[in-house]
């Protein structure tokens, strides 16, 4: 394998772009991560939808059940972020369409988690009722 590298990328150590390793093993532990946060979530769902609104408030001011519903959101959010990021900079040539579309990727997921994640928590510390 090393035979295939030029000198100066055996002595710098990189890769064939420098990069990229990072972001290719956030990706695969977020994946890993959300396996079984889907599951909870699937269950979680399925339990829900038995309930009353009072009783899905009183489910969710539950310590692990908000803070399972609170990783399935963060981790989600992440891996999407990730994913669009990968997909952004693949497809998207020109360098202010990237730009925009790569600055837009991260404030719609950052906002749309954080919306989430605040309404989880404004009912986990009993702000809905």
């Amino acid at each position: 394998m090393s035979r295939y590298r030029t000198p100066l990328s055996r002595a710098r150590g990189l890769g064939a772009a420098g990069h990229g390793a990072g972001h290719w093993i956030s990706e695969r532990v977020s994946a890993l991560a959300l396996v079984p946060l889907t599951l909870w979530a699937v269950w979680a769902t399925i339990h829900l939808a038995t309930l009353t609104r009072d009783g899905a408030i009183l489910w969710l001011m539950e310590p692990v059940n908000a803070v399972l519903l609170v990783l399935t959101f963060l981790v989600g959010f992440w891996h999407m972020h990730s994913g669009l990021r990968v997909v952004i900079e693949d497809y998207l040539e020109t360098i202010l369409t990237r730009s925009a579309a790569l600055v837009a990727n991260l404030f719609i997921c950052v906002l749309a988690g954080g919306l989430a994640i605040f309404s989880i928590l404004k009912i986990a510390f009993g702000g809905a009722l």
